[in-house]
């Protein structure tokens, strides 16, 4: 068996060397998900007989799907080649570049690389799914470069709203592809140093054939600011309101955040609590790996906050884009354990509504204000995101042949490639891609060549995959019709019914207040039966059939209504 393994890996490596000498192959950017959309960030880069992935993200569920708690990328064309797939490579510790990591790697388990911080929660999913044990992982520093299959990248310096953000220099033998990650150019960060600029412009130098650039704030002009300019405002909110309990609430990643609130909260002497799971695991996992200084005695368990006069205290949570299981959400609707919201609280929304959440962000909001607590909600956030100098700066500095556009929306993408324009890019040269385009280079030129089809992969509880779109049509029909359910039995030997079927109604009328509609329903049944009996139907399935089409004809005719109707028809 050793002998078999031997001369396959053999036989793989030699099929390398001629891909690698092969005038045929060609460089295939390949996106599984994360354009056209927030979340969800996946891309294969393949050439020859190497697939390389950028990132692994998961996205959250759209209104309408209902009872799904994470949406996660198609990696089927990855289980197809996974002869091919020499690893996963990460830009950083986002829900929205490392989320789905854990269910992909069931299938698609190849080794991980990526920066420090970005490793250290990376591996927290994988324990908490119970994998770590079985998943290859390699924690790579800025400026090194990690050979894999017919690539090599590089890791550049990056400046983003979670510690250890990285560009990636992609090199291939059919050149170079810069892929910023999620990125904004901040001159004074909090920890760390600033993006390596300098390594833009020698990549540029060298000669970079596309650049992958950040379209997120690609509609905003100027600068985004540096996140000490949050700091400042913090600081200010804490000297203004000395007599008075602060609870922010702001992303769990957002570990340079955190780390400006505690040293305001420390400087005006203050206690701290950190509330909300993802806050606790992210902050514990940086503090772990020296990505946020924290005070002796500062933190205190959330048990000791009644130990300590409100004015002397600061909370730190999760919920600030409104969800309805966060911390700030249960204690704005009264159903938190140990935090109790009073006049007296002041109560600062330290984030952005992410596109789709204004609604619960704003329902949040109200139910704070109705308990007399003041909200600031305005100049206590700066974006992670580049804008459009900063944008504009990157290309001029790499000067890639050619360019696109990514993470964001449609009106993001296209945003960027209107800058483009401005900075001299033929429309030939600027490639606005959908999730599941195959963008192929020969030579100079790229082109779509093909499509591989991509699809939303749904988790429901533990399931993955197991609910598709008939399930959640079902689920739309139940949340706005409810149910009808009709139980009968019939004789297993003459088929005839052995008794008048009964009617049960969830979601569709309160049946005390609705005597008449239920007794027509009872009139329509009877009708359905006689005629099964006249025709001598004795087909289970036919016999739902004509039950289910009486009654919803008699339903949309009395109430334009189309609930789900459900025959149970039993033999005894």
């Amino acid at each position: 068996m050793r002998l078999w393994e031997h001369l396959s890996h053999c036989l793989r490596i030699h099929w390398r060397i001629l891909n690698l000498n092969n005038k045929e192959a060609k460089l295939r950017i390949i996106p599984l998900g994360g354009l056209e959309q927030i979340g969800m960030n996946i891309t294969a880069f393949e050439y020859g007989d190497s697939i390389i992935v950028v990132d692994c993200g998961l996205s959250f569920p759209d209104d309408d799907m209902l009872g799904i708690d994470l949406v996660i990328p198609d990696v089927t064309y990855l289980n197809e080649n996974i002869d091919k797939v020499e690893a996963f490579v990460i830009t950083h510790g986002h829900e929205d570049h490392i989320g789905a990591l854990p269910y992909v790697l069931r299938t698609v388990n190849v080794p991980i690389y990526a920066t420090r911080l970005t490793m250290g929660l990376i591996e927290r999913k994988l324990e908490e799914h119970d994998i770590l044990e079985s998943v290859e992982r390699h924690v790579v520093n800025f400026e090194d470069k990690v050979k894999l299959g017919a690539f090599e990248v590089e890791f550049i310096k990056t400046n983003h709203s979670i510690v250890d953000a990285a560009a990636l220099a992609i090199y291939s033998p059919a050149g170079t592809i810069v892929h910023t990650g999620d990125f904004k150019v901040d001159y004074t960060p909090v920890y760390g140093d600033s993006i390596n600029l300098q390594r833009f412009a020698e990549l540029g130098h060298q000669g970079v054939l596309a650049l992958m650039c950040d379209s997120t704030n690609a509609e905003r002009q100027g600068f985004t600011f540096s996140e000490r300019t949050v700091g400042r405002t913090i600081d200010g909110i804490f000297q203004d309101n000395v007599d008075r309990r602060i609870i922010i609430a702001t992303f769990a990643s957002n570990v340079d955040r955190v780390q400006q609130i505690i040293n305001s909260a420390y400087k005006y002497g203050r206690k701290v609590v950190l509330e909300g799971r993802s806050m606790g695991n992210i902050i514990e996992t940086a503090q772990n790996l020296g990505c946020i200084n924290i005070p002796d005695n500062t933190l205190i368990p959330i048990d000791l906050l009644k130990d300590y006069p409100p004015e002397k205290t600061a909370i730190i949570t999760t919920g600030s884009q409104g969800e309805s299981m966060a911390a700030l959400s249960r204690m704005a609707s009264d159903s938190h354990k140990k935090i109790v919201i009073d006049s007296n609280d002041v109560i600062v929304f330290s984030s952005h509504p992410i596109p789709g959440n204004e609604k619960p962000v704003t329902k949040t909001i109200n139910a704070l204000l109705s308990k007399g607590a003041e909200v600031i909600f305005q100049d206590a956030h700066v974006s992670g995101h580049a804008c459009q100098e900063e944008i504009k700066l990157i290309y001029t500095l790499v000067q890639p042949l050619h360019a696109i556009p990514v993470h964001g929306e449609y009106k993001h993408l296209k945003a960027q490639a209107n800058l483009l324009r401005e900075l001299g890019y033929d429309k030939d040269r600027i490639h606005i891609l959908r999730s599941g385009d195959v963008l192929e280079f020969n030579g100079t030129e790229a082109n779509v060549v093909e499509r591989i089809e991509t699809k939303d992969v749904l988790v429901d509880g533990l399931g993955i995959g197991d609910v598709g779109n008939v399930v959640l049509r079902d689920r739309q029909i139940l949340s706005a019709n409810g149910i009808i359910v009709v139980a009968a039995a019939i004789d297993k030997g003459s088929r005839e019914f052995v008794c008048m079927p009964e009617i049960v109604t969830r979601g569709f009328i309160y049946v005390k207040e609705s005597d008449d509609i239920m007794e027509e329903m009872q009139d329509i049944l009877v009708d359905t039966v006689d005629e099964i009996m006249e025709h001598n139907v004795v087909d289970i399935t036919k016999m739902r059939s004509m039950i289910r089409d009486a009654l919803s004809s008699y339903i949309w005719n009395k109430m334009e209504r189309r609930p789900m109707i459900m025959p149970i028809i039993m033999e005894v």
